[in-house]
């Protein structure tokens, strides 16, 4: 018994761990909303903020912020950094993401168009979101261009893909 419970809960820490290494590692872009807090400096406290189309944010203090491609830990840090010494000595600074920017959903769906992304998310879920497939919908044929993909290159892609903020996902025409 003492065996399987171990097991169990080995099982779980990987798990909790492998969730969040991949928190950890998402990029923040335009569209993300974001809450920074700085503890103890209610004055530095800047919630629901929306990362402009440039993918920067007005800090008190430091100004511009160019936070586009930055994971939540890395803005932390920049921030702690930037405020050490010249404004406080021992700065503790969390952000957190309040809302993450859309994924697209075009082509053969009931109702294509942008929706709120949520973690978790798969290209089965998005089509269902969207309203679910038309008559002539393909159900194997699906497209996903990357948003941080530079080339724009469309990507095959299964029921059970992963979507991620920002993605377009295209399903494709059946003709039989």
């Amino acid at each position: 018994m003492r065996t399987v419970f171990a097991l169990l809960l080995t099982a779980l820490c990987c798990n909790v761990a492998a969730q969040n290494a991949e928190l950890s590692s998402y990029k923040l872009g335009s569209g993300d909303m974001i809450t920074i807090r700085v503890l103890g400096e209610d004055d530095l406290k800047r919630e629901h903020v929306r990362l402009s189309d440039a993918g920067s944010i007005s800090f008190p203090i430091l100004g511009e912020i160019p936070v586009k491609g930055m994971t939540v830990g890395g803005l932390e840090e920049y921030i702690t950094a930037h405020l050490k010494g010249r404004y406080l000595v021992n700065p503790q600074v969390n952000v957190s993401i309040d809302e993450y920017r859309n994924f697209f959903v075009n082509g053969m769906v009931e109702k294509p168009g942008g929706y709120p992304f949520v973690p978790g998310l798969t290209v089965r879920k998005a089509i269902t979101i969207a309203g679910g497939f038309k008559e002539r919908a393909s159900r194997d044929k699906f497209n996903i261009v990357r948003d941080d993909d530079a080339t724009q290159t469309p990507r095959r892609a299964d029921m059970n893909t992963p979507l991620r903020p920002g993605d377009i996902l295209t399903v494709e025409e059946s003709f039989f």
